[in-house]
């Protein structure tokens, strides 16, 4: 993993960048170091991640306010998406759902769009961090605020989490949304999974987290996976659903 440093984008911000780093065990430097690759910047609204370089794409950043997230909740499909067919929203079952691999929160929004309440795990610092962020910023608006309302973040191992839950905690759905190395043209072709893949690495531990999952949810477990990808090493999902680019293995309780 390349170390990533937490940086001010302007000296005023040198405070809260050194208190995030802190908080989340990153180091901090005033400056971009000049072999660094990618540095979480503490902006003065935002908290997003640069890639440096000659031709570095733009700043990674959550935002559940506007752009895609603001698409999707308008125009996305509702319930008739495959994510909230797959956790079994239907007539008036409104699932408790645990999100093991959060990332940055788009499955998760969507599902709180539905009226689900989603935590949402997280172990990675980075990725903790951005998310923690575009959640405190929708908490600030007015139409999106409710939805946030429903988002619970943790930073913590998932498989941890999962196993230490007393029965009167278990969720309805968990989701699974392992990193995989991808392969072929298709490979990293989004900035946001280029910077992650460098700093965040795989998680080849997802036959463990599949298991943690199966030992708590009451009604299913859903494991989103690219179309064409095997099934995590385990058990046989029950069903699969399968949209152009995405499939939904889906594992039932009941």
């Amino acid at each position: 993993m390349n170390q990533l440093f937490v940086c001010p984008l302007t000296p005023e911000q040198t405070d809260p960048a050194q208190a995030l780093a802190n908080e989340l065990g990153l180091a901090f430097a005033a400056q971009p170091p000049a072999t660094c690759t990618h540095v979480l910047m503490q902006e003065p609204e935002r908290v997003a991640l640069h890639t440096l370089g000659k031709h570095a794409p733009g700043p990674v950043y959550v935002d559940f306010v506007q752009g895609a997230a603001a698409w999707r909740r308008q125009h996305g499909g509702g319930r008739g998406q495959l994510l909230p067919k797959a956790a079994g929203l239907k007539g008036e079952f409104v699932p408790n759902v645990i999100d093991s691999t959060a990332g940055l929160g788009r499955d998760g929004f969507v599902l709180a769009s539905l009226g689900c309440p989603v935590t949402l795990l997280e172990r990675s610092p980075l990725a903790f961090a951005l998310l923690r962020d575009g959640i405190r910023r929708a908490l600030l608006d007015a139409e999106v605020a409710p939805i946030a309302q429903r988002m619970t973040l943790i930073h913590t191992d998932a498989s941890t989490y999962l196993q230490a839950l007393l029965e009167a905690q278990y969720p309805d759905v968990v989701v699974v949304d392992p990193m995989f190395p991808e392969r072929g043209k298709a490979a990293l072709a989004k900035k946001e999974m280029q910077a992650f893949q460098a700093l965040i690495g795989d998680d080849l531990d997802a036959p463990t987290l599949l298991q943690a999952a199966l030992g708590c949810a009451k009604k299913r477990v859903i494991v989103k996976r690219p179309r064409l990808a095997a099934a995590i090493e385990g058990p046989k999902p029950n069903l699969q659903m399968a949209g152009q680019s995405t499939r939904f293995d889906v594992y039932l309780k009941c």
